[in-house]
């Protein structure tokens, strides 16, 4: 597939999801190494209380860049990939602007994924750490 054929099925992926009411866009892809990008808008949809970006926001564009870069690397007919554990250190505040997600494997087993996602502002500061592990899963396993 090329890039273009990945992002307009990531787009696709998108409609009536978390993703499209945050926003989540996909943006960039390679398979070599593997890598996947998104961005966000950071607005009063995505605000804590005291009107910065939501950490839990964070996380699902983290979570969402890592799902959807493990399912570049799969069996898209036989298997499926399933989030299971994330964890996030948030470095930095952001009010207004967008974000915009990275992923990069860390380690590509059989059965789990590594990927570690930074999310940075327009200026390239880094406004949280991320890391989400996968677990691939026999879509056989899944009908029972």
């Amino acid at each position: 597939m090329s890039k273009e054929e990945v992002l307009a099925l990531f787009a696709k992926g998108n409609q009536n999801t978390l993703m499209e009411t945050l926003e989540i866009e996909y943006i960039d892809v390679s398979m070599d190494p593997p890598m996947l990008k998104a961005s966000m808008p950071v607005n009063s949809r995505v605000h804590q209380p005291m009107g910065l970006l939501h950490g839990g926001a964070t996380a699902a564009l983290a979570e969402s860049l890592g799902s959807a870069a493990s399912f570049m690397l799969i069996d898209r007919e036989n298997e499926a990939v399933v989030g299971i554990e994330l964890s996030c250190n948030h470095l930095r505040s952001i009010r207004e602007g967008v974000v915009y997600g990275t992923a990069r494997i860390l380690h590509q087993g059989k059965s789990t994924h590594l990927w570690e996602i930074e999310v940075h502002d327009a200026e390239q500061r880094l406004i949280s750490h991320c890391k989400l592990t996968n677990m691939v899963l026999q879509r056989s396993k899944l009908k029972k």
